[in-house]
């Protein structure tokens, strides 16, 4: 069953900053990934239920399976990704692990 790494991104002090990080140095660290089939990305533009605007971008990361997450976790070339992601996420943002149903 693929399994999909979530990334939750709470809204950054200086968005211009985040965004220049993410898409020069975060996202082609995560796409080196090995294991990765697929990577998309994108910023939230609007609250549908009227909410706060707590998130300010997702990112979802594709396995084909559990194990194949776990494997690519304990890699190198992930280790550095997650290191990166500590010095740019903003407080509050997560990091959650789904099973896709279809």
């Amino acid at each position: 069953m693929t399994v999909k790494l979530v990334v939750l991104y709470t809204q950054p002090d200086d968005p211009d900053v985040f965004e220049h990080h993410y898409a020069g140095t975060h996202m082609p660290m995560v796409r080196r990934i090995p294991g990765l089939q697929r990577a998309e990305s994108g910023r939230f533009i609007a609250e549908a239920d009227g909410g706060e605007a707590i998130f300010y971008r997702t990112a979802s990361l594709y396995f084909a399976d559990r194990a194949a997450l776990d494997h690519a976790l304990a890699t190198q070339e992930a280790q550095a990704a997650a290191a990166d992601y500590e010095k740019i996420a903003p407080p509050g943002s997560r990091m959650l692990v789904e099973d896709v149903d279809a």
